[in-house]
């Protein structure tokens, strides 16, 4: 037989058997997502109160949160979900590969609220003060509406970068979407390209639907003639 057809036939094979393990990538990618959201949700609970006290907190309450935010975003994510899950005892390993994204993703997310609450004129919590509303109620009522809205678009990055984390929760045995995909490499060592590729495509199809459905989201809560 021509040697081109026997790799064209080998090629065939591998993309076979990729699509017949289909409920293996299936599987890994909703515990990828669902990874994901629980990981973004834990920041949004830790980030917001966070993100406000940067903007607005006094000196000791922000000596606190700063130097936690600093150490946090410039550890590796590896190292974080290694100390939470070996260090830390936490177990299993789906729930300390969610602390160890969400506390990182709440650093970063502290960032973006800041950022946009940073953004509202300062005017308006002096007029909310001014009509008799105390601080914590100015912020609640009248900074963070608007400042929740002008942080949409933050979420774009910060999506993408928590998904591709996931993969990091591999190091602890998490069967996300990089496990399966190498567990299927190691039951057929040709199909390297093809499994990967696909891993690949289900990464950026997941990353680019979320994305165009935070623009819309932004449009959507954007306020009319303010500043996005």
């Amino acid at each position: 037989m021509d040697p081109t057809q026997l790799v064209l036939q080998a090629e065939l094979g591998d993309w076979e058997f990729v699509w017949r393990q289909r409920q293996f990538f299936v599987d890994g990618t909703v515990l990828a997502v669902k990874l994901t959201f629980f990981s973004i949700l834990l920041g949004f609970v830790l980030g917001l109160p966070a993100g406000v006290v940067e903007a607005y907190g006094g000196t000791y309450s922000k000596g606190v949160v700063r130097p936690v935010g600093v150490v946090v975003r410039g550890t590796p994510i590896l190292v974080i979900i290694s100390l939470t899950y070996f260090a830390g005892g936490i177990s299993p390993a789906f729930t300390a590969a969610t602390i160890a994204l969400g506390v990182r993703s709440a650093a970063y997310q502290s960032q973006i609220f800041r950022g946009a609450i940073e953004s509202v004129e300062s005017g308006q919590m002096e007029a909310a003060r001014a009509v008799g509303l105390s601080k914590l109620d100015a912020i609640r009522h009248v900074v963070l509406p608007q400042a929740l809205r002008r942080s949409v678009p933050g979420f774009q990055n910060e999506f993408t970068i928590v998904l591709k984390d996931t993969s990091i929760a591999y190091a602890i045995g998490v069967a996300e979407l990089l496990k399966r995909s190498y567990d299927l490499f190691s039951i057929q060592t040709t199909a390297a390209l093809e499994v990967f590729l696909a891993a690949s495509l289900i990464y950026f199809v997941l990353t680019f639907s979320v994305n165009r459905g935070i623009e819309r989201l932004h449009n959507y809560v954007a306020i009319p003639g303010g500043n996005h």
